[in-house]
């Protein structure tokens, strides 16, 4: 009898997607890859819309939850965390633009004890882990629903004029560029103060449609609309259109602010169903579609470089009836331009899930991911379910999928260039502790020095593969590691790397030791 399932369940499942017929060769990746890939973004959401946790915490009780939360997704493999910085047009961070969110504290506008800020504390303590942290922005919603207070200081009062009231909530209205603009100061402003990787944004441009309901931007339309060449029966092309100029705005904001740090978007899982595209281009799906639902036109920002990523939300199961996920990956794989591209894994859908082996779906949906060279990682919503070890998702990633460290993908469309090899590798040894250190060039304001090492190991006579996961022992941010004592009469060969705020590492620098 076959005690680990799940284990002969991934063979079968990586054996059958490399030989199967479906998708380009071409997109199709290595074994080894499949098993350990080096190189692959490891996401986790970090949600603060409608999560009462936060707002029964003091600051301290914030600060241990927080250093807990990292360091169980640090040891779950995560290397990338996506924080809800504003949910509603307020923020989890000291805004002279927006108030404090009422998720923070329970009253929008009230600060935290001790002058504590949530975002610059996360950034710190993401760093020192050598995890990013990718501030996530909703960029249109304001209101949750009727009964939301604002702040007296809160812009809606200031210009009430400026948005719009749908099913109950109130917006920004995309259609007026001064929104635009305010956006844009407010992406200005994060990037400028605090260390953040990069900008996110999910899936909310324009409201999911409400059946009967027409959102209600006549005004903005007649106003602009016209003047920028649009007809009345152009409604969707202007809406799209005004999420593309703010889509181009943000890119050029942080690019002109600091050009290092990326613009990453999680649309909705479909872009356009086979049926609703005259050439058929769209997936064979029957759901709501970003482009024509959401006017969120993510084909074309990322074949025109708008954004750095694109990370769509494919929530559903395998052989789901209206949005099949082996479909969806498979459209987005060969539709992402040779872009970063990571995937959207919904937490719970897929471990309640079942395949013909009785296991759940992570199996598959984690060979999926990596079977192809156009699918660079993944992001599980929500990281809650990971500190929850939802169904043992948290003991799957440590013990194999995430069992070896990862380098996040470089992003050689921004800059490809190796950064300089480090120098001065040597050990010394204190009264308690034998110690590796070297030296470097190294400027976080600079992005193409040396913003983290990593550190390999080899045994004596072992092959020096720096491709393979498997040899890494660190991954620091700190120009030194303490060795481990293993008798003084093993030999090593430890090579140390430099790495780039693209992610580019440069050629190693080695040394032998004993331990």
């Amino acid at each position: 009898m076959i005690k680990n399932r799940a284990f002969l369940f991934s063979v079968l499942t990586i054996s059958l997607i490399l030989f199967s017929s479906c998708g380009s060769q071409k997109q199709r990746t290595t074994f080894a890859d499949i098993a350990h890939p080096k190189r692959e973004f490891r996401g986790a959401w970090v949600s603060t819309a409608w999560q009462s946790r936060y707002k029964t915490m003091n600051s301290q009780q914030m600060k241990a939850y927080f250093v807990n939360m990292l360091d169980e997704l640090q040891a779950d493999g995560i290397n990338a965390v996506i924080f809800q910085a504003r949910p509603y047009a307020d923020a989890f961070y000291k805004s002279n633009l927006e108030p404090w969110s009422a998720f923070l504290t329970g009253t929008q506008g009230k600060a935290p004890d001790n002058g504590f800020d949530p975002l610059a504390f996360l950034v710190d303590e993401c760093h020192k882990r050598n995890m990013e942290l990718h501030a996530w922005l909703n960029p249109y919603r304001v209101s949750s629903g009727s009964n939301d207070v604002f702040s007296r200081n809160h812009i809606y009062y200031k210009y009430p004029e400026r948005f719009v009231k749908y099913d109950g909530k109130v917006y920004f209205d995309p259609g007026i560029p001064a929104n635009r603009q305010f956006i844009c100061d407010v992406v200005k402003d994060i990037v400028l103060r605090y260390d953040v990787d990069a900008i996110h944004m999910d899936d909310y441009f324009y409201p999911y449609p409400v059946a009967g309901q027409a959102f209600p931007d006549n005004g903005s339309f007649d106003t602009y609309a016209r003047k920028q060449g649009f007809s009345q029966n152009q409604l969707a092309d202007w809406r799209r259109n005004n999420v593309d100029m703010l889509i181009q705005d943000v890119k050029h904001t942080i690019q002109t602010t600091k050009p290092w740090v990326r613009f990453g978007i999680s649309p909705f899982g479909i872009y356009r169903n086979k049926k609703s595209t005259p050439d058929g281009s769209g997936s064979n799906t029957s759901g709501l579609q970003n482009y024509d639902d959401l006017y969120a036109d993510v084909k074309l920002w990322v074949n025109k470089g708008w954004i750095d990523y694109n990370m769509p939300q494919i929530y559903w199961e395998i052989g789901h009836k209206s949005a099949d996920y082996k479909i969806l990956i498979e459209w987005w794989a060969l539709n992402n331009f040779e872009q970063p591209l990571y995937i959207g894994q919904d937490v719970k859908r897929t471990m309640d899930a079942t395949q013909w082996s009785g296991d759940n779906q992570l199996a598959e949906k984690m060979t999926l991911s990596r079977s192809f060279n156009t699918v660079h990682g993944n992001c599980f919503w929500p990281a809650y379910e990971l500190l929850d070890n939802y169904k043992g998702i948290a003991n799957r990633l440590q013990t194999n999928y995430h069992k070896y460290p990862a380098l996040i993908p470089a992003y050689t469309h921004m800059h490809k260039k190796k950064p300089k090899k480090i120098s001065s590798l040597q050990e010394f040894y204190t009264a308690t502790t034998h110690i590796l250190q070297w030296d470097s060039k190294s400027d976080k304001y600079d992005p193409e020095t040396a913003q983290y090492y990593v550190v390999y190991r080899f045994a004596k006579g072992e092959k020096e593969d720096l491709e393979s996961a498997q040899n890494i022992v660190s991954i620091t941010r700190k120009k030194n590691i303490v060795l481990p004592y293993e008798g003084g009469n093993k030999q090593y060969k430890y090579v140390v790397t430099a790495v780039d705020a693209f992610h580019n590492e440069s050629k190693g620098k080695s040394k032998k030791l004993k331990l």
